[in-house]
């Protein structure tokens, strides 16, 4: 199915949904439908102070308050209370981008209920065009807005939320919940189809075109030289396999025609095993990367294909060993570095060779994928290890951290803004609880 066709495949959807009577009894609004899927946040509480260490757990009851602390009422645009970034956020308060995904999982455990209310309210304003949108800034915070903005047409986000709904059902047994979410899915879908395609194959971010950093990762090492160019992200292309891989699988469930999206989910994994593989090096790298050496570095974005099971477990198993386990590369003493150690471009500057933690916890489910216990163990140890140090020097968690084990307030952000430290009790990209509660599945 060509881009431009999609409107149709989405119109049959809809009525397929539309025919199914049990279809239309299970279209209400989802976060309604099981008592047993609420908790709430004195279960989080007392689920993080039994959780992993006990040297980690003065930092996950922390961190479980400040998901408390960082939750306000409904408000529009939103229909549920939703949960900001963290009080810390320097831009004040704000919701979504791949941030309220790592809280949802945060939480999902202990208060499903919470943690489903961000989902809805994440697809809640998606556009007609099927973009969900990025950061929704809200009145607030150190910001000191007193109102509610948000980019509607350019900017979107690195699609994990699928992740999470996938883990809501497996968590909850909730399965009528896909009902609700596989619209806006399918409907994203068909955005990135229209607006992210690359030239032949796979996906791309806007980073490379106008450099606002749609990938999530600001300032990163990949576009510092490339040109600018509609050319496959080994990031945006994994991310998008994922989103075709679940979409067959929602579909299946629902009832629904699967053929496109198992056709495409078998076309990206071919191209990114193939595509943006370099078996010299064992390394998966942007296009423009694959064809000159000269632009090959070591970002840590190369480990999305494992993230999302695309590569093959030969692939897999040399990635991580070469790569997510040598301490020259990402394996730092907080991991894992967001550049290689050894990498020139390697600096302690944001996503520029710092620690944060939600890609070691990415990282480790990537590890797992493959079976590969012993490397997700070493990962969230050592990051909690660390992060656990830190918050007993510094009583707060940080945006991100030194990744050789130094002061989180000795690295920078953006010197060029008057913004230059990472964020103090910044909650998106924290997934602190969750990432003890996996360490505990696996020691």
């Amino acid at each position: 199915m060509k881009p431009r066709t999609w409107l149709p495949y989405l119109a049959f959807s809809f009525l397929a949904l539309a025919a199914c009577p049990r279809a239309r009894a299970q279209t209400r609004p989802a976060a309604t439908a099981h008592a047993l899927t609420k908790g709430s946040w004195q279960q989080l509480a007392t689920d993080a102070s039994r959780t992993g260490k006990p040297a980690w757990r003065p930092m996950l009851t922390y961190v479980a308050h400040l998901h408390q602390q960082g939750t306000h009422p409904a408000a529009w645009p939103f229909d549920y209370e939703w949960e900001d970034l963290g009080p810390g956020y320097v831009y004040g308060n704000a919701f979504g981008h791949w941030d309220v995904v790592h809280e949802t999982l945060d939480v999902l455990p202990s208060y499903p209920e919470h943690a489903l209310h961000q989902l809805l309210n994440d697809i809640k304003n998606q556009e007609p065009s099927g973009l969900l949108p990025g950061s929704i800034y809200m009145p607030g915070g150190m910001s000191g807005r007193d109102s509610v903005t948000w980019n509607k047409n350019t900017q979107g986000h690195p699609p994990l939320w699928p992740l999470a709904v996938q883990d809501y059902v497996k968590q909850t047994n909730d399965s009528a919940v896909i009902r609700t979410f596989y619209t806006p899915l399918v409907r994203q879908i068909a955005w990135f189809e229209n607006n992210r395609k690359a030239e032949g194959e796979g996906f791309f971010y806007n980073d490379i075109l106008l450099k606002k950093w749609e990938s999530g990762v600001d300032e990163g090492i990949r576009f510092d030289e490339v040109a600018k160019g509609p050319l496959a992200c080994v990031d945006a292309t994994s991310h998008v396999y994922a989103l075709y891989q679940i979409a067959a699988r929602w579909a299946r469930q629902l009832g629904l025609e699967a053929s496109y999206y198992e056709k495409r989910t078998n076309e990206l994994r071919t191209f990114i095993q193939t595509g943006l593989y370099v078996p010299a090096d064992g390394m998966f790298y942007d296009i423009w990367a694959v064809k000159n050496p000269a632009l090959r570095n070591l970002p840590f974005e190369s480990m999305w294909p494992l993230v999302m099971g695309a590569a093959t477990p030969e692939q897999a198993n040399r990635y991580i060993d070469s790569y997510l386990l040598n301490k020259t590369v990402f394996l730092t003493d907080h991991p894992i570095a967001t550049v290689g150690r050894r990498d020139p471009k390697f600096e302690l500057r944001m996503w520029r060779g710092p620690a944060w933690n939600s890609m070691a916890y990415w990282a480790a489910r990537g590890c797992l994928n493959y079976g590969r216990k012993d490397a997700a163990k070493i990962i969230l140890e050592k990051a909690l290890d660390d992060s656990a140090k830190q918050f007993k020097r510094t009583g707060t968690i940080w945006e991100f951290y030194n990744p050789l084990g130094g002061k989180p307030e000795d690295v920078k952000r953006k010197p060029s803004t008057q913004y230059n430290t990472p964020c103090r009790d910044y909650l998106g990209h924290n997934p602190l609880i969750e990432m003890a509660r996996l360490y505990d599945s696996i020691k």
